[in-house]
């Protein structure tokens, strides 16, 4: 690991403005990514700008009728909340698949949602990666791409999102609040947080250059079932190959593109009348292999019409 300053933050205002103050800064939370990465030589911040004991861990009842979750919650306090658990059961369900109890407990709102992918060769530096070195290449285009995308990839990068929490958050129509780099908040859908790679795979996400998350927002709970499924080559410790959120009529798809997949065309079809089968079909006629990735076609083919028949019994049974 390289030289590093560090501060810990007092506010929120301070912290972005210490981040001004400081080329090639970092915000560090619960660190359950970064440090990893900066361990790895992947990220070599300057400074870092610890945020993790800003007062935003609190989970607060909106007038509309949803919650506001602090970005510095831990991911474990979000799980264990009874109005997470009794009205979102599927952001429960999706934080609990993300990752081990010990991870969890320190893992917080803001930094699940700004987790890097996992792909092989983002993480090896000895392979070309355009997310690590733009204009290096993709080493995962011809070599071990298993995991890729089936959705939104291009030929600079075809990594996959490795967040559980915001597939569920995604379905749930969630919305994210931030504090930006001269001092203004601003509010939008969880759903545009994250970029599809394009030509620019290391931009990933539409935040400015010193943005701070400070908040995510649930809107009213939605009408019907809510269910998480994933799906992993083993049940502890291994990343997903595909997962699904349902929460009512809205579906998201997880380990499938660089960000949380919202399944409109799936979505539309079920609207009109047509069978989970039958919807899950028109969203996958846009989906496209890579090499060794083509088995993730049939897995969410059958995924998503299981979980969907859970969401109904779960609306049922409510």
């Amino acid at each position: 690991m390289r030289p590093f300053t560090y501060e810990r933050a007092t506010d929120a205002q301070a912290a972005v403005k210490a981040m001004a103050e400081h080329p090639n800064a970092k915000f560090l939370a619960g660190g359950t990514n970064l440090l990893d990465l900066m361990k790895l030589e992947i990220e070599h911040p300057a400074h870092l700008i610890d945020v993790g004991r800003l007062p935003l861990a609190a989970i607060e009842d909106t007038a509309e009728g949803g919650l506001r979750i602090g970005a510095m919650t831990t991911n474990s306090h979000v799980a264990a909340d009874a109005r997470i658990r009794s009205r979102y059961r599927v952001l429960t369900q999706a934080i609990v698949a993300g990752g081990s109890g010990q991870l969890r407990n320190k893992a917080t709102t803001g930094g699940n949602l700004l987790q890097r992918t996992r792909c092989a060769y983002f993480y090896d530096t000895a392979k070309p990666c355009n997310k690590r070195h733009p204009g290096s290449g993709c080493g995962a285009l011809e070599g071990l791409n298993r995991n890729s995308a089936i959705f939104g990839a291009s030929d600079a990068c075809i990594a996959t999102h490795p967040s559980d929490m915001a597939v569920a958050l995604v379905a749930l129509d969630a919305s994210v609040e931030t504090l930006t780099p001269w001092g203004e908040g601003r509010r939008f859908p969880v759903a545009e947080l994250h970029r599809l790679p394009g030509e620019t795979p290391q931009i990933e996400t539409r935040l400015a250059p010193g943005e701070l998350i400070t908040a995510v927002v649930l809107p009213r709970p939605p009408q019907g079932g809510q269910v998480y499924r994933k799906v992993r080559d083993r049940a502890s410790y291994a990343a997903g190959l595909a997962s699904v959120a349902v929460a009512g009529g809205n579906l998201a798809l997880g380990a499938v593109a660089h960000r949380p997949w919202r399944a409109d065309k799936a979505e539309a079809a079920l609207k009109s009348g047509a069978s989970p089968g039958e919807a899950i079909a028109a969203e996958l006629a846009g989906a496209a292999q890579n090499g060794r990735n083509g088995f993730k076609i049939n897995l969410v083919a059958r995924l998503v019409p299981a979980a969907l028949e859970e969401a109904r019994a779960n609306g049922r049974d409510a």
